[in-house]
């Protein structure tokens, strides 16, 4: 359930691709059977027009989030969802995504989260038989919202079912009662925070541990091999945000040496950047203010106390306010890594993750 697979089975729920399009694989001869269809409803699109923006809506972007919800996707979808919502200039607030997740059940999980992979949600109904099985829930599809098949989203969904139920559960046998992903917030990330609940393992689903701080991508792979994180650590990796990146590094490689050193299921890992639709684990990204603003993360010493609590949308570091304050206020701002060129251009434009890390500017 890698980003792009992740998006894949979203632009079906936001009604903007063709059913089919999350699960078919690219090998399969279906797909060069998708293509054709795609390029004929294209056609009947521009006849009847039927433009984006007539079906990207508020509530099919829930949809979206429904779906991302039921499977565990990539965290990045909360990324490009929010970007795609600032471009149709609707406004979508990250506790939305909490309100959907405290109602929609996780009823399929795909690699790394399980043996599961693609191709098998495919085999068993694919994105169809999700939606159609989570549609049960109610007051959570959408299901009138319009479709590239010029149809409903619910009359695109009305035939399918469930053919293995191994690989798609049904609700009474859910993985969870709520959904894949979770928004943290607290005095650590006020803006917010994102973890896939549905690749940590109960045991680290709340976590408390002291900070080992890295200011970077690769001082962090460098210090994990170096066998600086220990067990019951928290690793924060900062400054790898929108603006201090500049753009966003994912964090496959510290995660996967994380796993690799077997602390996997004993050490938690946060960043101000953010990870591969592949990374399991205690791994929370996004985190809101980034460090090159003065955001929390970028206030943090070595040995500072992290308390991570998913099931209660939490994540903070036991810290006064007073002191976070004096800490802002002797807090002098980390030195860009790029200087000019295109790259400077977009860190002085990029907004924080909470938003999508679109770009602001002024006209």
């Amino acid at each position: 359930m890698f980003t792009a697979n992740s998006m894949n089975c979203l632009c079906e729920a936001i009604g903007i691709a063709l059913p089919g399009n999350g699960t078919i694989l690219a090998v399969d001869p279906k797909r060069q059977q998708l293509y054709k269809a795609t390029g004929k409803q294209i056609m009947t699109l521009i006849e009847r027009d039927i433009k984006p923006l007539d079906i990207i809506s508020e509530k099919s972007l829930d949809n979206a989030f429904v779906l991302d919800m039921a499977m565990g996707g990539s965290t990045n979808t909360v990324l490009h969802a929010l970007a795609l919502a600032n471009e149709a200039g609707i406004e979508y607030d990250l506790e939305r995504i909490n309100e959907i997740s405290e109602k929609c059940p996780n009823i399929c999980k795909v690699a790394p989260s399980s043996k599961y992979h693609i191709e098998d949600v495919d085999a068993a109904g694919g994105i169809s038989a999700i939606l159609k099985e989570i549609s049960q829930v109610a007051n959570l599809l959408n299901t009138d919202c319009l479709t590239v098949t010029t149809k409903t989203l619910g009359e695109n969904i009305a035939e399918a079912e469930i053919r293995k139920f191994s690989v798609i559960h049904p609700l009474d046998s859910a993985y969870s009662n709520t959904g894949g992903l979770a928004i943290l917030k607290g005095n650590l990330a006020p803006k917010g925070s994102v973890v896939k609940s549905a690749g940590v393992t109960p045991t680290m689903l709340t976590h408390t541990g002291p900070a080992v701080i890295f200011e970077s991508q690769e001082q962090a792979c460098d210090g994990i091999l170096a066998g600086k994180v220990k067990e019951g650590n928290v690793v924060v990796i900062r400054c790898e945000g929108p603006k201090g990146g500049p753009g966003m590094q994912e964090m496959l490689s510290p995660t996967s040496y994380i796993v690799g050193a077997g602390l996997g299921e004993s050490v938690a890992l946060i960043t101000d950047g953010r990870f591969s639709g592949g990374t399991r684990g205690a791994c929370i990204g996004h985190i809101s203010p980034e460090a090159m603003v003065g955001g929390p993360i970028g206030l943090l010493k070595d040995g500072d106390i992290i308390e991570i609590d998913i099931p209660n949308n939490s994540i903070s570091v036991k810290l006064s306010d007073d002191e976070l304050a004096e800490r802002k206020k002797a807090w002098t701002p980390p030195k860009p890594r790029i200087t000019k060129g295109c790259l400077a251009k977009y860190a002085s434009m990029a907004t924080s993750a909470d938003t999508g890390a679109v770009l602001k500017f002024q006209i």
